[in-house]
């Protein structure tokens, strides 16, 4: 299955390191290269593949399916809508020294980088990102477009809601709950639930903020 990658910066590489090391061990998803939109990248490469059109082509190149490597979770759900809606195919990259338990659900585009672990009962997303070395507990639900950052450690029975984002080295306590679009910030130890569009930072974790309303309306459109 031939595989374009949507995005060309950091995250896109890990997503076609994934994608190799799968390869090299027999996998069937091959990248055949990346797609940006930053016109002077066209044509360089990136861990042996090209850059080889901006986004709008991506109709124009021969592929299977896509995977959107971009770490900002209303660009990437932006993006997942409207190639939902263009009738594309996602794939999702799992890289092999990612351990996930046999019953767990991955939905469609989610990258599971190196070094995850996710134990039995949880169910992940469309288009979620569990980055390196995160763990996600049993019984975990991760709603769509969330990103579960480095080094993160989810306990049992906990819910990410839709586009949050939780920082690197966070901790969420067993059994509670972080609302759609809600960022946690680094290092925060959430012992308490969060609401929907908050910002909260520390030990304990405490609101710090909502979005702006610029913000807000932005990721309610997606």
């Amino acid at each position: 299955m031939r595989i374009l990658i949507i995005g060309a910066g950091g995250h896109a590489q890990v997503v076609a390191d994934i994608l190799l090391r799968t390869l090299d061990q027999g996998g069937k998803l091959e990248p055949i290269g990346y797609l940006d939109d930053n016109p002077a990248l066209i044509g360089q490469s990136r861990l042996g593949l090209r850059i080889v059109g901006t986004i709008s082509q991506l109709s124009q190149i021969n592929h299977d399916a896509v995977i959107i490597a971009i770490g900002h979770n209303a660009m990437r759900a932006r993006l997942y809508t409207q190639f939902q809606h263009q009738g594309e195919c996602f794939a999702i990259a799992c890289h092999p020294r990612a351990i996930v338990a046999p019953d767990v659900t991955l939905g469609p585009g989610s990258v599971i980088c190196a070094g995850v672990v996710v134990n039995p009962g949880s169910v992940i997303g469309q288009n979620v990102i569990l980055n390196t070395s995160c763990s996600v507990d049993h019984h975990n639900r991760i709603d769509d477009h969330a990103h579960i950052a480095p080094g993160v450690h989810l306990g049992g029975d906990v819910q990410i809601g839709e586009g949050a984002l939780i920082g690197i080295s966070a901790t969420v306590m067993p059994q509670r709950r972080v609302g759609a679009w809600s960022t946690v910030g680094a290092g925060a130890l959430v012992h308490k639930d969060i609401a929907s569009q908050m910002t909260a930072i520390g030990v304990p974790a405490r609101i710090l903020r909502q979005p702006d309303s610029v913000l807000l309306r932005q990721q309610m459109k997606v």
